[in-house]
């Protein structure tokens, strides 16, 4: 299940595995861009941003500056602290608990399936693959959004909800194993009417009706509509 609010250091895994970066030598600089950019699409979208992710920007902007101030200092280099070991050592921590976590939910989840394996439906590894993350959903929604600037025409005044488009992306799905991420958008959609059409995907996927998955890291957002796994 998509973990719609996921915190700042998730982002910032989710950054340096996206451009295959050294965790032990992270571009500081690249980095905080590419993370106030995420924070400035939340905001963008209305999604709360908890004070975690402003706390992190605010420590990434001081390391930047540090990293910036070491590169004129006339001292040997080499009996400098990296200001990027505090953010490492966070990092490698909460790395490992998630990987823990995940751990725990597999053997969790094969537990559940001894006990109601007659009343589930047969799955494939295809309808599982590997979780889909908030911002795997928004490197796509991104790209989208960068479309329907570039495709926008003159400003209409459209009345579309969140509910008008969760009713429009059931109802692509009616009959359909699963559906495209990029599907649910209409060519040449206004840029609002993109922004609630992916506010509506996310409140599918918290409320339940849906969820998301990958065959591989990177690879083709698909959703699917959920299937009860158990009796009542």
């Amino acid at each position: 299940k998509l973990e719609i609010f996921e915190g700042p250091m998730d982002l910032l895994l989710h950054l340096i595995q996206k451009n295959d970066l050294d965790i032990y030598d992270i571009p500081i600089s690249k980095i905080t861009s590419e993370y106030l950019a995420y924070l400035n699409l939340m905001k963008e979208m209305n999604l709360d941003v908890a004070g975690d992710f402003l706390i992190m920007a605010a420590t990434l902007m001081r390391i930047k500056s540090k990293m910036l101030l070491l590169q004129h200092e006339n001292e040997d280099e080499e009996e400098l602290e990296d200001p990027r070991d505090e953010i490492t050592k966070r990092l490698l921590e909460y790395k490992k608990f998630k990987e823990a976590s995940k751990l725990l939910k597999t053997n969790l989840e094969k537990q559940k399936d001894v006990f109601f394996r007659k009343t589930q439906p047969e799955f494939t590894d295809e309808d599982f693959g590997v979780d889909v993350s908030l911002f795997d959903l928004m490197d796509a929604f991104r790209k989208v959004l960068e479309y329907a600037k570039k495709s926008s025409k003159e400003i209409i005044k459209e009345e579309f909800t969140i509910e008008d488009k969760i009713r429009i992306v059931l109802s692509l799905l009616e009959g359909k194993k699963f559906i495209s991420f990029y599907s649910i958008f209409l060519k040449d959609e206004s840029r609002y009417s993109v922004i609630v059409t992916f506010l509506a995907l996310l409140e599918l996927i918290k409320i339940g009706q849906i969820y998301v998955r990958q065959n591989e890291a990177f690879s083709e957002i698909r959703i699917y509509k959920s299937r009860i796994t158990a009796h009542e």
